[in-house]
Formats: C-alpha cells, sequence, structure tokens
C-alpha cells in the first residue's frame, strides 16, 4: 500500500518535501514547503520522531484555498495505516463554507495545538486610520474580519463593516506566502500581515519592518470563549479592542468573527488518521509522551510560544464545542459577508442544527 501512494503521488505531481521511499509515517500537508503549517509539522516531526520510535517524512499537496490536500486525503491517502493528515486553520475555514470532501469526524484524531494567529503592521502604518493592504486568503478571512471589527468599533452591523471594506480595505488576491513575507518586508503593497505563532516568530518576531497589532487569543475549551495569549500580554484581540474602544467587543459581526476564527484557530494544526488504524493508539501514546518530555517541549515551546495540547479523543470534544456555535443566523451573516468580499461563499445547510 506505501508504494502505491507513493507511486499516487509522483503521477499526480504533487510538491514533495522528502520523498517517503523508507519512510516509516507520511504527514501529509494541504500547502506548500514554508508555509505557516509545513514550518510547524517540521518542528513537532522531529521531537516526535524521537516518541515515536521511526521517521516521518511530509509530502506537501497545495492547491486551493488548501482544499486538495485533505480532500485527497479523504478520498484515497487515508487507506494507508501510516498516512496522517495535518490540517490546519484554512481547511477550517472551508469546512464551514465551501464545498469540501472531508469531514473530521470520519477519521481517528490523534493530536493538536490549541494555537493562535499573530498580526502585525508596518511600523509606520497606523491600521485604525489607514487604508489596510492585505493579502487575500482563506485561512486570512479570520484576521481580514478582526481587522474590519478593530477599525469598526462597538456594535458593528454587517452592513457598517461592508461599508469598511468597501472604503477602507484593500484584499490583495494572488500572494504566495513568499510573496507577501517579502513584500511587507519591503513596504510594498501590504502594510498588514499575519502569520502562525511558529511562523511569526520565525519571519517577523523582533524585526524592525514589523509591529506586533494583536494575537487572536486562546479558545477556552470549556467555556467556549476567547481568552487571553499569555504568550502576547494584553495583545489579544479582545484585549486590544477594548484597549482601543473603551468596550468589550460584542454584537452581529463579532459573532460572525468568533465563529469563524474559533473554527480556524482551534483546527489550525491538527492531525488525523483513517478511522479504525491499528496506528492510532501508538500515535497518541507518543504524543502524550513528546507532550510529557520537558526536552521536547522547551524546543517545540520555543519556536511556538507555549500552547496546550489536545491529544486523541479530547479533540472531538473541542470539535463539539465548536459545533455548537453554528448559530443559523451567524453562519448566514458570515457567509454573506464574505461574498462580499470575493469568496465564493455558500450556506451549507447541513451544519445548522
Amino acid at each position: 500500500m506505501k508504494k502505491l501512494v507513493i507511486a499516487a503521488l509522483v503521477a499526480l505531481g504533487m510538491t514533495v518535501s522528502s520523498l517517503p521511499v523508507m519512510a516509516d509515517f507520511t504527514f501529509i500537508v494541504p500547502q506548500k514547503p514554508g508555509s505557516g503549517t509545513s514550518v510547524w509539522t517540521a518542528i513537532v516531526a522531529g521531537e516526535l520522531e524521537k516518541h515515536l520510535g521511526e521517521k516521518i517524512k511530509i509530502v506537501n499537496i497545495p492547491g486551493a484555498n488548501d482544499i486538495p490536500g485533505f480532500n485527497k486525503f479523504h478520498n484515497d491517502l487515508q487507506h494507508d495505516d501510516k498516512t496522517v493528515m495535518v490540517s490546519h486553520g484554512g481547511n477550517g475555514v472551508s469546512y464551514l463554507v465551501d464545498p469540501v470532501d472531508y469531514d473530521y469526524y470520519q477519521y481517528d484524531p490523534i493530536g493538536m495545538m490549541n494555537l493562535t494567529i499573530i498580526n502585525g503592521h508596518s511600523p509606520g502604518f497606523n491600521p485604525y486610520t489607514g487604508v489596510i493592504k492585505f493579502s487575500a486568503g482563506s485561512g486570512m478571512n479570520p484576521d481580514m474580519m478582526a481587522h474590519i471589527l478593530l477599525k469598526g468599533g462597538p456594535d458593528l452591523t454587517m452592513a457598517q463593516a461592508e461599508e469598511i471594506f468597501a472604503s477602507q480595505y484593500k484584499y490583495i488576491k494572488g500572494m504566495s506566502g513568499g510573496d507577501r513575507r517579502l513584500s511587507f518586508q519591503r513596504g510594498g503593497e501590504l502594510n498588514v500581515t499575519r502569520e502562525s505563532t511558529a511562523a511569526y516568530n520565525k519571519y517577523y518576531n523582533g524585526k524592525e519592518f514589523s509591529k506586533v497589532w494583536f494575537s487572536q487569543g486562546v479558545f477556552n475549551l470549556e467555556t467556549g470563549e476567547i481568552d487571553a495569549d499569555p504568550n502576547w500580554p494584553n495583545l489579544s484581540i479582545h484585549e486590544v479592542f477594548e484597549a482601543k474602544w473603551g468596550v468589550a467587543p460584542q454584537g452581529e459581526f463579532w459573532e460572525a468573527f468568533e465563529l469563524v476564527r474559533n473554527f480556524r484557530d482551534v483546527m489550525q494544526k491538527a492531525l488525523w488518521i483513517k478511522k479504525g488504524s491499528p496506528e492510532t493508539d501508538r500515535l497518541r501514546a507518543a504524543f502524550r509522551a513528546m507532550a510529557a518530555d520537558p526536552v521536547s517541549m522547551a524546543k517545540i515551546y520555543e519556536k511556538t510560544g507555549k500552547y496546550d495540547w489536545i491529544i486523541g479523543e479530547d479533540m472531538v470534544d473541542a470539535l463539539d464545542i465548536l459545533r455548537e456555535q453554528i448559530k443559523p443566523t451567524t453562519l448566514r451573516n458570515l457567509v454573506s459577508f464574505l461574498q462580499v468580499t470575493g469568496k465564493p461563499a455558500i450556506l451549507k445547510e447541513d451544519l445548522i442544527k
């Protein structure tokens, strides 16, 4: 089966970081090498190998909105017992508003990190008063909405948000991750950027061309609310909003943002294997051993910041909490707004309970 998987990947011309000829496990990443998810996967896989006792090869399957890689895993690659899907935040957004083949509930959950996204702006630019220039993308939509929320202030309505997007926002399409970073660094087309925690620390943190604007905060798995990010004190989205406007964020636009933000960030870095795989328990045990190893955690946290691990069936509990947040009006508002911004979002009635 492993040889068949390799042959299929090569035949399809997929971007492969290192072909899994001698691999014990193959991790599928739905983005190009160098992306935030690829950076995170390489960091974690390097430590996980020590506790798994086998090598891990990373295979990149990029495509539009990062959907093809996950669809390919769902339809073909999951049938190999040692092929693991590394889904990310863009897949979480697409789960809400795009036609996709994959369904988180159809696989065995292995482990995930309860992460966030960091947003920065050019030091000489005021994002509250100036026209924001930001790179478009599926996983970027929650950040775009956060920018508009912060510009719009308390009780922002959907109509007001649309007006801000039309008059004070440039959502620039067609940029790769490398183009986006280079443009922002050189002060070109972009004056606001965002990255996963690992990628932000690698490419931006401490650099003179970037100033941290906010963290998207950390999802509380007990309350379903967004908590403060301990790695970025006083810089979580709700803290920055309240510091600017004097009140906590609320209203219909906040609720639409909160829904898509939670699906994006909670599901940002999650690993799945086919349901009933004989490797499920061994992978979960390796993740638990890694999470309990202070040496491994120190190496990972140095790159990503210190965020909690969610392992095994606890991932299903997290997904259940997210599904409960899908309210009819909120989902309809989200889909309608994304359509206004140029995304061909669809209303998935099956998600509405």
